[in-house]
């Protein structure tokens, strides 16, 4: 395998190009072309890491010959050759982006040996990052796939799991029994709310934001609906007030990322007892963007943990609930769409998060 640099070389000049191959044949594998036709002809057929051509050839300029070389090849790093002072095929190549660089003829040796070797790193750098972005594409492609099973192949499962045991606890009359039944909902809860923590960081993480009309309340409704079905929230007041009078244009999914997990923490971290469980919502949107506004009454956090609560894996409570996911996804999710988070808690009082997100295009 030959691991040389691959230069491409046109000139009019015989001569030029017979001392161009016999003094850099040794560092670099040449290719030359007496005219900028046959030179369209090697860059078409040949790997080309380098092109070097004279400005001021018979029938086409180098830089016109750039011009097409790039709709054949636009991989090659281009380096100009000017034989004198032409400001205005300088200033043209500059325009169009086609050169590299700029070399006096007649050129150094080792000034034209450092050109090509570090105009060489530019073309291999820039291929490397179009392999690990294809590569990453893939990757990109495999995770929604993976999301999808996560999200379908395992949540049916335990779906199945919770209906089983739901009928089993209606006929089983055992108190012993049916706390082995309770034990298996306890389990199945919890890795339900796993999976969908796990997607919820998918979404979260995601750079690429899918941008559509927001209708708060609609989530809002979703989103309780759904937390009923999961949690007792009757002995919850839950004030929800939302003040949208114009259009709002955002992430859907990292919305609902924000949203859910706060949400989901406003319940969880509540004080234990029958004292009132109070969670306030509040949404008011304008012509510049959003604020979000989530207090609760619960447990609070203590002062000495609250600069680390957005910390992936970090749990500012000794409280055994929850992934140590949520507050890190949510600080994902807002920054994602451009916005930013407040946070406000005392121990043993309760917490409150502020929210501005700016409306995106």
């Amino acid at each position: 395998m030959n691991n040389k640099i691959h230069v491409l070389y046109i000139d009019d000049e015989d001569n030029n190009l017979k001392s161009f191959r016999a003094t850099l044949r040794k560092d670099f594998k040449i290719f030359t072309a007496i005219d900028a036709e046959e030179g369209l002809r090697i860059a078409q057929t040949e790997e080309i890491h380098v092109c070097i051509a004279d400005q001021r050839m018979p029938g086409m300029t180098g830089t016109e010959f750039f011009e097409q070389m790039v709709k054949i090849n636009p991989d090659p790093i281009r380096i100009l050759l000017t034989g004198y002072s032409d400001i205005a095929s300088v200033i043209d190549a500059i325009n169009k982006g086609e050169v590299y660089r700029f070399i006096d003829k007649p050129w150094n040796i080792e000034q034209i040996k450092n050109s090509i070797k570090n105009a060489a790193d530019i073309y291999f750098m820039r291929t490397e990052l179009k392999d690990k972005t294809v590569k990453l594409q893939k990757l990109h492609s495999e995770m929604n796939q993976f999301v999808y099973s996560l999200s379908h192949e395992l949540r049916g499962p335990l779906m199945s799991i919770s209906g089983v045991s739901k009928l089993a606890k209606l006929e089983i009359q055992e108190p012993h029994i049916l706390e082995y039944f309770e034990m298996i909902d306890s389990a199945t809860f919890k890795l339900d709310d796993f999976i969908y923590k796990m997607l919820d960081f998918y979404r979260s993480t995601k750079i690429d934001n899918k941008v559509s009309e927001i209708d708060f309340k609609e989530i809002l409704d979703q989103q309780i609906e759904a937390y009923q079905s999961k949690f007792d929230l009757s002995n919850f007041d839950i004030d929800i007030t939302i003040d949208q009078e114009h259009k709002f244009t955002s992430d859907g999914s990292k919305i609902r990322v924000i949203l859910n997990n706060l949400f989901s923490n406003s319940v969880q971290f509540q004080k234990l007892g029958d004292g009132p469980k109070k969670i306030t919502i509040a949404i008011k949107v304008t012509e510049e963007g959003a604020t979000i506004s989530i207090a609760d009454n619960g447990i609070g956090i203590d002062e000495k943990y609250q600069k680390d609560v957005f910390g992936l894996f970090t749990r500012a409570t000794q409280k055994n609930v929850g992934t140590g996911l949520g507050l890190y996804m949510v600080k994902e999710a807002v920054e994602q769409i451009g916005g930013t988070i407040k946070l406000e808690s005392i121990l043993a009082e309760g917490t409150a998060f502020k929210i501005s997100l700016p409306t995106m295009e």
